[in-house]
């Protein structure tokens, strides 16, 4: 578990923040083998973790029993039987594809070993973060979680060419490794639909559609795309990487998770990108566009007339420690 590290008890009050992320290419194939490429974008989630005489969620006493999350990180902690008073602010939002849940799972796992609990084991948090994350969805992958940890650009199954190694997460037999991509330094812009996606229906949908005949074929498709993303990252080939984003967003329509949200926000994105394609499980959520050089701003314009939330960002450092002064989580 991930309890308090040798050496001097831990104090409290305690706080952490990690960046939330969007994936760039490989979303719903990584699950079953196939490279993917994640963005640690700079929208973050802080958590200040207290002792108290009853464990409560942003003042909710009942969070335990509705916020699974909560509920698995303080398992996995072996915390549950101690009293906690937690808040937690975030600028991700929630159900929009975006990380909001591996934002917050660690930080809080993080914010909860306390401030004098040594140094950082990124490895360790990385696996136990999505252990709490998979226990709470029942299914997905470590690419949220890690890159929530690692910050930057993190391939996963991409081999060698992925970048330097970082970790390996595992689940059972399942195995995935992690590595740090290159970051060619570009700004990106991810848009928020308004309409909420469910990671775990999106995820068992796109099962079923690969269970059919042509199943095999399409999964070579969507690693094929991955791969020639994560290299034309490596080149720093905008252009490359935009007609990928375009191919991805195909392949993301022929199993079933677009939605006709997205593609009005994709079409209203279209003369201001490079490349655009929804990011996350799909069926609602967000998209993540590779804006024209210079016309950032008119990109979020148009995202925004059309309806969207619209922010854009670029690279966050991965999950940190905060002082804690016992105030609570800054805005």
């Amino acid at each position: 578990m991930i309890g308090p590290a040798p050496g001097p008890p831990p104090r409290y009050p305690s706080s952490a923040r990690a960046p939330g992320k969007c994936i760039l290419f490989g979303e719903h194939a990584v699950v079953r083998g196939a490279p993917e490429l994640v963005l640690a974008i700079d929208l973050e989630t802080q958590v200040v973790v207290r002792t108290a005489e009853r464990t409560q969620l942003n003042a909710d006493p009942g969070a335990l029993e509705t916020n699974r999350y909560f509920h698995e990180a303080l398992a996995a902690a072996g915390a549950l039987e101690a009293g906690w008073d937690v808040r937690s602010v975030s600028r991700v939002p929630r159900a929009a594809g975006l990380g909001s849940s591996a934002a917050f799972v660690t930080a809080f796992s993080l914010a909860l070993r306390g401030d004098a609990a040594g140094s950082l084991d990124r490895p360790e948090l990385a696996q136990r973060s999505f252990d709490v994350e998979r226990a709470a969805q029942g299914v997905g992958s470590p690419g949220d979680t890690s890159t929530s940890v690692a910050g930057g650009y993190v391939t996963l199954n991409a081999g060698p060419e992925g970048g330097e190694p970082l970790w390996t997460v595992r689940a059972g037999p399942e195995r995935w490794e992690v590595r740090r991509a290159t970051d060619p330094g570009w700004a990106w812009v991810v848009a928020y639909s308004g309409l909420p996606r469910s990671t775990a229906e999106a995820v068992k949908a796109v099962a079923v559609r690969l269970e059919q005949p042509d199943g095999r074929s399409l999964l070579e498709e969507f690693a094929g795309v991955a791969r020639d993303g994560i290299d034309a990252v490596r080149r720093e080939d905008p252009e490359a990487v935009g007609r990928l984003l375009g191919r991805n967003q195909r392949l993301l329509r022929e199993v079933g998770v677009s939605h006709p949200r997205i593609e009005a926000l994709l079409d209203a994105a279209a003369p201001a990108v490079l490349g655009a394609k929804l990011t996350g499980a799909g069926r609602g959520g967000s998209i993540v566009a590779l804006p024209v050089p210079g016309r950032e701003v008119e990109l979020v314009r148009r995202l925004a007339r059309a309806g969207a939330v619209a922010y854009t960002v670029r690279p966050s450092a991965g999950v940190e420690r905060v002082a804690a002064t016992g105030a609570d989580p800054a805005t």
